[in-house]
């Protein structure tokens, strides 16, 4: 079972992750949704597509643009749509 954890609150939980480029992508359904709010920032990945990202926040503490996700992710990517996978900081163990 592999868990983000960050501020001491774990914000996703499952043991259906699918692992790529080292990154724990975790399915939709696992996120605990009341710490996540989407923001405007957009980058992209030359075989994934898309991204868009969330700014986490915990006790009022805010951990801007920690995770991101893939709403329409190109075909090679496909198992990965809207699945959540975090940095900056967030521990996934």
């Amino acid at each position: 079972m592999k868990k983000a954890i960050w501020n001491d609150v774990v914000l996703a939980e499952s043991d259906e992750t699918i692992v790529i480029e080292g990154n724990q992508y975790f399915p939709p359904s696992s996120v605990k949704k009341e710490y996540f709010s989407e923001t405007a920032t957009h980058t992209t990945c030359p075989w994934k597509g898309e991204a868009s990202y969330y700014t986490i926040e915990v006790d009022g503490q805010k951990n801007v643009d920690a995770a991101w996700f893939y709403k329409q992710p190109k075909e090679k990517a496909s198992e990965i749509k809207d699945y959540v996978a975090f940095w900056k900081g967030v521990k996934v163990m």
